[in-house]
């Protein structure tokens, strides 16, 4: 059965590439963040040039999607001879506000570009309503809340706050073991720093312990003979919580994951739009049940439920994968164009991923290339081909196949 629609909250989606971002906008988002190629904590995401970013801010904008860039890594003093020019370029582009922690960043932007509306990240770790409003006084109008927060202490800060500052929780993806994503562990370990957008995330390997005995030998301790994965959080997962968290005062939702697959970016912002509109909650879970993703958890947020560990291993679930993207579709012919992610094979059953409609499959009837040679299978990378299909599909359609 559908429930009601849940009060209206913004729906925040990563965009880690341009591809991305469509997709996003596409199956539901209302507004997105992403990084340019300077001052973002993802620096192994693609990211977007200040060139991509005008044409991504107005493909959005065109959309009535808003667009938000991080400017969010700790900076040092030989860089902010620079900021100042980026931050009038991001502007420039359109950007409807700034991700930052920095106080430099904010100190700057508001010498530079005072009308740019500021988001504090979580990695600002704002746990109480006195730091929020601390923040507010400098010129930040929404707080990306610590995740540590219960989702009770969320709405006793709010009652506290003014209308003005504006509170944004995530509420999907990669959990962090570290303090608010403050992490020195992949400094340690590999020389890379996780505040400049460059973790390997050792949180996700494998440990063992040892013990020293009396006589000075050491002792393994394990729980399974690959060692244990101690500090490997599981995913967090809020969708069937969403109404809690807006009813505290929470007015934007925020998913994790510009690192993530075009696959994992529309089926998550599509299960969580359909959660919003009030789709069968059981149909959600098992959306976000089909992508790449580690045990579920609703982290800190609800007081009774902290199983936040995933021991026995650092890798993803992962029950299906993208076959293809639909170009267009012939109504006629019952033929659709496809550009090729994935090798599959004719006869074979593809799942549709199309926005707000998850529930339809069809069988591969024949698969040519676009000269029109008849061929078995899919075999090559982004190659087009013309599959028999006699479910109508729509541009931008996501095929998907169970592993």
């Amino acid at each position: 059965m559908p429930n009601k629609p849940i009060k209206k909250a913004e729906l925040l989606a990563p965009a880690g590439n341009f591809e991305r971002l469509k997709a996003a906008v596409r199956y539901g988002a209302d507004a997105v963040y992403l990084g340019t190629t300077a001052f973002s904590l993802r620096n192994m995401a693609d990211n977007f040039t200040l060139d991509e970013l005008r044409e991504a801010v107005r493909y959005s904008h065109e959309r009535g999607v808003k667009v938000y860039v991080t400017v969010n890594a700790f900076m040092r003093d030989s860089e902010l001879a620079s900021l100042a020019d980026t931050l009038v370029s991001i502007a420039d582009a359109g950007a409807d506000a700034l991700i930052i922690n920095d106080p430099s960043v904010i100190r700057t932007a508001r010498r530079v570009i005072p009308d740019m509306p500021l988001h504090l990240s979580t990695q600002a770790n704002t746990l109480n309503s006195e730091a929020a409003l601390f923040w507010h006084e400098q010129g930040v109008s929404r707080i990306v809340l610590a995740r540590e927060l219960t989702i009770r202490e969320i709405a006793e800060m709010r009652l506290k706050l003014p209308e003005t500052l504006e509170l944004e929780a995530f509420v999907h993806g990669a959990m962090c073991v570290s303090y608010s994503g403050r992490c020195l562990l992949s400094n340690y370990i590999a020389g890379r720093d996780s505040n400049r957008g460059e973790c390997v995330q050792p949180c996700r390997w494998s440990y063992e312990f040892r013990e020293r005995g009396k006589n000075g030998e050491f002792f393994t301790l394990e729980t399974e003979p690959t060692g244990s994965y101690i500090l490997n959080s599981r995913d967090m997962c809020m969708a069937e919580h969403l109404d809690e968290l807006i009813d505290a005062g929470v007015v934007s939702l925020k998913i994790e994951g510009r690192m993530k697959s075009i696959l994992y970016a529309a089926t998550v912002v599509n299960a969580y739009r359909m959660a919003l509109d009030g789709a069968d909650m059981g149909v959600v879970m098992d959306e976000l049940n089909r992508i790449s993703h580690r045990p579920y958890t609703t982290g800190f947020m609800l007081e009774n439920d902290r199983e936040m560990i995933a021991p026995d291993s650092g890798a993803y679930i992962q029950d299906y994968r993208i076959s293809a993207v639909v170009l267009d579709y012939d109504d006629e012919a019952k033929t659709a164009l496809i550009e090729q992610r994935n090798r599959f094979f004719d006869g074979d059953t593809l799942s549709i991923l199309s926005p707000g409609d998850v529930q339809r499959s069809f069988r591969v009837e024949g698969i040519r290339t676009e000269a029109g040679e008849p061929a078995d299978s899919a075999p090559h990378p982004c190659e087009r081909l013309i599959i028999g299909c006699r479910e109508k599909l729509l541009p931008g359609d996501i095929l998907r196949q169970a592993n």
